[in-house]
């Protein structure tokens, strides 16, 4: 059973992992490999409307992705932008990340290597993973400007797409631990977490929903250093 109090705890963790940016016209769109080929459909619709002249999209395969995109999910992405009339010319593929810092590493290696000039980029997630891909490409890439972008879509036709209500708050959870967590690691820059959200967080962790989090070798979740 979800109730009232979990449902209002999703919502600020949805609002807050959404960067808020207005799409504007960068070097290069990179869409970020998922399960969602809503990434792919939004990197697309950015490359219409001329706000991008150049798609990357990047990821392997992983164990959510592998019967859906037994080919990888750069290379699905890849097919379905073609399907929908963007020429070839315009795609790139990275097809051997399998994290979002191999997803940002990779892309601008490879871009590199392809003599593209790039300062600024559009970065294309799922609606939920905005702030932490944005807080993974300032770590790796700090001399880009990097805007955020996902589908636009409201909680509810996010949690009706999946299908899966509390597979849908697991994955808000589990993001917004990594938020908390990575920066100490290195893995991302340091993002302000207001109080409410870390409320929130913790409300839902103890709550039950904790499928996604990642846990220590006694298999409790890893939590933010108390400093």
């Amino acid at each position: 059973m979800i109730s009232t109090q979990d449902w209002a705890d999703t919502r600020l963790l949805w609002e807050y992992h959404q960067m808020g940016h207005v799409p504007r016209p960068c070097s290069v769109a990179i869409g970020l490999g998922s399960h969602d080929l809503g990434v792919a459909d939004t990197a697309v619709d950015l490359y219409r409307r001329g706000l991008a002249p150049l798609l990357v999209f990047t990821g392997a395969t992983s164990p959510t992705t592998r019967e859906r995109m037994p080919r990888g999910e750069a290379v699905h992405y890849r097919e379905r932008a073609l399907e929908l009339g963007v020429p070839a010319s315009a795609v790139l593929v990275e097809p051997r990340a399998r994290n979002t810092g191999e997803n940002i590493r990779f892309s601008r290696d490879l871009l590199s290597v392809a003599g593209v000039e790039v300062s600024s980029v559009l970065l294309i997630s799922k609606p939920y993973e905005e702030r932490r891909a944005y807080a993974t490409a300032k770590k790796l890439w700090p001399e880009v400007e990097i805007v955020s972008a996902s589908s636009p879509m409201t909680l509810q036709e996010y949690v009706d797409s999946i299908g899966d209500p509390r597979l849908v708050i697991d994955m808000l959870v589990g993001a917004l631990q990594r938020l908390l967590i990575y920066p100490e690691q290195g893995f991302m820059t340091s993002q302000p977490v207001p109080a409410e959200v870390t409320a929130a967080y913790e409300r839902l962790r103890d709550a039950g929903f904790t499928s996604r989090l990642l846990r220590d070798e006694q298999g409790q979740p890893l939590s933010q250093t108390r400093r």
